[in-house]
């Protein structure tokens, strides 16, 4: 059954982390495709560009302050979704971070720094999902979607608190899968490899990334790093009616990549201390 235009009329859809990057390309995707899209991030400016373009898109939109790592201030993002919006059908768990967790030798990890690279790249992804699971159960209808990476299937020097957390969220989503299968709640994850979204992120970062973006071809079997609109058409999937009969399931676009370990070119990317990722 393929996906058709339109499919995803009249759902609702949030969309943690969807200020930028991969969250904004999901909920513009989706809006296109006839859902309505409820963003949530901490940063409000970055939403407000999300809503437009979805309004652009002809979707409605509702922007949400968010901290995801604040259970108070998650449950006040689905009591205002459902009081505002009426209901939900979707929840995507995307929100995380990357940047500012520079690898660093095990025993230079503060406390501080581990418990903030679990809290929101896995914490935050249980606490939405615990969050509307019971509305979902009660209605005996719903999607859960995750975000994980590559990066949660193996490991990586020097980056703990990242593959730890994302090895978290591919073990999170089969965990659901299987309590809210009797509830007729589908859940699934997806996991991205290399994708620029630097027209999503601020000017400084793209200019730090592009340098980095020949580099990184090097460990992508088909040559390029992904679009955001790769991760956009497997939500678009997730979303919609063609995806009734899969839970439990990892969605991995990343042009190949883990299929060949690090890369058909037969050797490990380099991760120095001193300057960071390659």
């Amino acid at each position: 059954m393929g996906v058709e235009k339109g499919t995803l009329a009249g759902k609702v859809v949030v969309i943690t982390g969807g200020g930028t990057g991969l969250g904004r390309a999901m909920a513009f995707r989706l809006a296109e495709e006839g859902a309505d899209i409820v963003v949530a991030a901490r940063r409000l400016a970055p939403l407000e560009e999300t809503a437009a373009g979805v309004r652009e898109r002809g979707g409605k939109a509702l922007v949400l302050s968010t901290d995801v790592t604040d259970t108070a201030q998650v449950k006040a993002l689905f009591e205002k979704t459902l009081a505002e919006m009426g209901r939900i059908d979707v929840l995507i768990n995307n929100a995380g971070i990357v940047r500012g967790e520079r690898p660093k030798a095990m025993w230079e990890i503060t406390d501080e720094e581990w418990h903030r690279g679990i809290e929101v790249n896995l914490s935050s992804a249980f606490y939405c999902s615990r969050e509307v699971s019971r509305y979902f159960a009660e209605r005996r209808e719903g999607k859960i979607i995750l975000v994980a990476s590559g990066e949660g299937f193996r490991g990586q020097r020097n980056s703990f608190m990242y593959n730890t957390a994302k090895a978290g969220v591919v073990n999170l989503t089969r965990v659901m899968a299987l309590s809210l299968a009797e509830f007729n709640v589908r859940v699934n994850c997806i996991v991205p490899g290399f994708v620029d979204t630097y027209a999503y992120q601020p000017e400084d970062y793209q200019k730090v990334m592009a340098e980095r973006r020949a580099a990184r071809k090097l460990f992508v079997p088909v040559g390029q790093p992904g679009k955001p609109d790769d991760i956009g058409y497997v939500a678009l999937f997730l979303c919609s009616d063609a995806s009734d009969y899969i839970t439990g399931g990892c969605f991995i676009a990343d042009g190949g990549g883990l299929a060949g370990g690090f890369a058909t070119t037969g050797y490990a990317p380099v991760i120095s201390l001193e300057e960071g990722w390659v």
